[in-house]
């Protein structure tokens, strides 16, 4: 105790057994003590809040440290100072708090331990002589030394256009996996203890045509031909200049077929409904894409190829007499005169000649069932990775597992709105980038390495190779997809792979998403967000948890 206070107290003493004064002034006095013991409880219960924000804003600003990189001890310091003041809600009123981090405080590789004082002016207990009270407060944070292999499956379909007051889903999107990015970057004390994969989806996924010739991708979907056209060796009468076959309607083929002839083979060729008499594609018949009204597992995909019409050199008696004339016939003439008449159209075969395979955007399918559930190596058959073309192949390609954060941040930014929504083929390829060998190459898993996959969506399933059109939610065939998503999270999470689950639900429309709940490792893994800004937050929620920086005081 000060001399301030010894002297005051002894006053207070000899004051008291004094008899002299009146009760006025013996009460007036008693009001001192009084005053000076709330003033203790009022300074007291500041204090309390001070340190209580301190306390928050230094958990804040050693999360940031910690998840930084080549940081030394004054760029750390100034790190954590800039993060503490633009999270600290105390009153400038009570002063202004200084971090430190003693010399031995801060390791590079595992933890950083800051404190933060401020001396706290006081109110009443300045009548004691207390000028300020010293409030101190400390956090350590650490970071674990696990290796990590995180696969980022974004949610690229159309409707990520859309968004609230914040700004786009796809903008919060993008910022906030930028930040990721960061976070895990800081997280790695050497090159390559952690790793990503981006995986961009809607309804596919684009590999990317790099890979054209790659063992694993499949073909024999795309060179396809229409399975409900009787062309490829048959021989007519159809050929150049000819009505296209494929109609509702007409003097030819008379069956629905969900797609009209294109006057060449390039995928969205124009539409026309003659079959091409002079240029590079005289006599093709080229089916355009399939509406998927008949072809349901063909629905928004385009046919790379055509038929070719090959005279034969034969012809066939189409008319004849006086009146017999070449008509519905392009290739067609007649010759003699009144009754002999007669008219004569070319016989031509067909055969299927199939685009090259240059053509090709990068774009798959989800695979044969029950492949498409699972990460088997391709090698054959249903186990490839179909290749398809389609009028909008997302244009974002899948970034394969690495540490090349400048690729990866470019990779984000390349992210945009396409087409409909199939979370099954994002978790499907997600768990492929982070599973050994064919077909992203990635190595064997090392030791002491755990491996997530984030995913984030923000609508229902609408749309994949088999079912839904994209623009339902809800319907049976909806209901289909979601299950091959549960199949596909059940088999993924059997493997060892922890899957935290992101539903981007803008202002609650759907209120919930059964499969992204079920396919979270478990329930703390999931989230629900009913606002843009709410990705950022959840996504340094989720870097914290799997880098495991941590508050550990």
């Amino acid at each position: 105790m000060g001399k301030t206070m010894a002297g005051f107290f002894t006053r207070l003493r000899d004051f008291a057994l004094s008899r002299r004064g009146n009760v006025a002034m013996m009460y007036g006095l008693a009001l001192v003590p009084l005053t000076i013991a709330g003033g203790v409880g009022l300074d007291l219960a500041r204090g309390m809040m001070v340190r209580s924000a301190m306390s928050e804003a230094l958990d804040s600003a050693g999360l940031a440290v910690g998840s930084s990189t080549g940081l030394d001890h004054d760029s750390a310091l100034a790190l954590a100072t800039k993060y503490f003041n633009a999270n600290y809600k105390g009153d400038a009123a009570y002063g202004t708090p200084t971090l430190s981090i003693a010399d031995n405080g801060y390791n590079a590789n595992g933890s950083v331990t800051i404190t933060a004082t401020d001396p706290m002016p006081t109110t009443l207990m300045k009548v004691a002589g207390f000028q300020t009270i010293p409030i101190s407060t400390t956090t350590t944070v650490v970071w674990g030394q696990s290796k990590l292999w995180v696969a980022l499956v974004l949610d690229n379909s159309g409707s990520m256009a859309q968004g609230d007051s914040n700004g786009s889903k796809m903008d919060a999107l993008k910022s906030a996996s930028q930040q990721l990015l960061t976070t895990l970057q800081g997280a790695s004390a050497n090159a390559g203890d952690v790793q990503v994969s981006i995986v961009p989806f809607d309804r596919i996924v684009n590999v990317g045509t790099s890979n054209v010739n790659s063992s694993w991708v499949g073909w024999t979907p795309w060179e396809a031909q229409p399975a409900n056209v009787d062309l490829d060796g048959k021989t007519d009468l159809i050929g150049p200049g000819d009505a296209c076959p494929f109609t509702t309607s007409g003097n030819k083929l008379m069956s629905p077929y969900g797609f009209y002839c294109v006057n060449g083979p390039s995928n969205g060729s124009s539409k026309t409904s003659t079959i091409p008499s002079s240029g590079s594609y005289k006599g093709y018949i080229c089916p355009g894409m399939d509406s998927g009204d008949y072809n349901t597992d063909h629905r928004d995909q385009y046919y790379n190829g055509c038929y070719t019409s090959t005279a034969t050199g034969s012809t066939k008696t189409v008319s004849t007499g006086t009146y017999a004339t070449c008509s519905g016939y392009a290739n067609c003439s007649c010759s003699g005169k009144n009754s002999k008449r007669q008219c004569n159209a070319s016989y031509f075969k067909h055969a299927w000649v199939v685009n090259a395979h240059s053509t090709w955007k990068g774009c798959i399918m989800d695979r044969d069932q029950d492949y498409d559930i699972a990460n088997t190596t391709p090698g054959s058959g249903g186990t490839l990775f179909p290749a398809v073309n389609v009028a909008n192949c997302l244009p974002a390609t899948i970034t394969t597992l690495g540490y090349d954060w400048t690729s990866l941040s470019s990779q984000i930014a390349n992210m945009s709105p396409n087409t409909s929504t199939n979370q099954a083929i994002g978790v499907a390829h997600g768990w492929q980038t982070i599973t050994p060998g064919n077909p992203y190459g990635a190595p064997s898993v090392p030791a002491n390495t755990a491996r997530y996959i984030i995913l984030l969506s923000d609508g229902l399933n609408t749309q994949d190779r088999w079912w839904g059109n994209g623009s339902t939610e809800g319907t049976t065939e909806d209901g289909y997809i979601d299950d091959r998503e549960k199949k596909t999270c059940d088999a993924a999470k059997a493997d060892g792979v922890i899957i935290y689950t992101i539903f981007l639900d803008i202002g609650g429309a759907h209120g919930d998403s059964a499969p992204l709940e079920y396919c979270a490792s478990d329930s703390s893994k999931y989230f629900d967000l009913t606002s843009t800004s709410a990705v950022v937050t959840t996504f340094n929620q989720i870097a914290a948890q799997i880098t495991n920086v941590r508050v550990s005081r």
